[in-house]
């Protein structure tokens, strides 16, 4: 059959897009050495709390006994942060400097443990950094894979399940998209994403620290972490 439409033509947007930032730190080993030995200390003094885990250890505030290590992480963190944010300016879209108030906790994660969905009410953006991913990069079989749910829901499957949109990046709306985790790796995504953890199945502990970056208030200088 010919073609109807005139030679490149089709122009498909993506409206309303979800951003999901992936990236590496850069010399992560020392890091993740000397984040892995204070967060293992500090589980055998701190009983930890109940959120979204189901089993594992959840700390309470990070900040405090984290030492240089977590400062660097979190630096990190408010550098990716506000690499991808804007504020509405007198010109329009501008950078600006945000009194983030950031708040953070330790995870750790034995065999048959996992995290129900949840999103994260009150902050802007969310974030995790994976310390130690226990062996899920080289063995996907171990499970513990990062769950993101489509914020729409059920709505793009609803009247048409069997059908799917032919554009990249929307064959799976309505549904789930997961994340192997990796050491040295930080994501970064919006609060009221939906998001859960598949059990994890490895014999050693995975480790990771997440991460709330709240509305402040434009300033001229950033707060320091608190």
């Amino acid at each position: 059959m010919e073609d109807p439409f005139q030679a490149g033509s089709l122009s498909v947007a993506g409206l309303f897009a979800t951003p999901l930032a992936a990236v590496t730190l850069a010399g992560h080993d020392a890091l993740d050495a000397e984040l892995t030995r204070r967060i293992l200390a500090r589980r055998q003094i701190e009983p930890g709390v109940a959120a979204s885990n189901v089993g594992g250890w959840h700390s309470a505030e990070f900040q405090s006994w984290s030492g240089p290590a977590g400062a660097q992480l979190l630096g990190a963190a408010r550098q990716l942060v506000d690499r991808l944010t804007v504020s509405e300016g007198a010109g329009g879209l501008v950078r600006a400097a945000i009194n983030w108030r950031v708040t953070a906790w330790a995870n750790i994660s034995s065999a048959g443990d996992a995290n129900r969905a949840h999103g994260h009410p009150g902050a802007f953006w969310s974030g995790v950094y994976w310390v130690d991913d226990g062996g899920a990069d080289t063995d996907e079989s171990v499970g513990g894979l990062f769950e993101m749910t489509d914020p729409r829901g059920l709505l793009p499957v609803m009247y048409a399940p069997d059908l799917r949109y032919a554009i990249a990046d929307c064959e799976d709306a309505g549904g789930a998209r997961t994340l192997t985790p990796k050491a040295g790796m930080m994501i970064l995504f919006p609060s009221w994403l939906s998001h859960a953890v598949t059990p994890y199945r490895g014999t050693r502990p995975r480790i990771s620290v997440a991460f709330n970056f709240s509305y402040g208030s434009a300033s001229g200088a950033m707060a320091k972490e608190g």
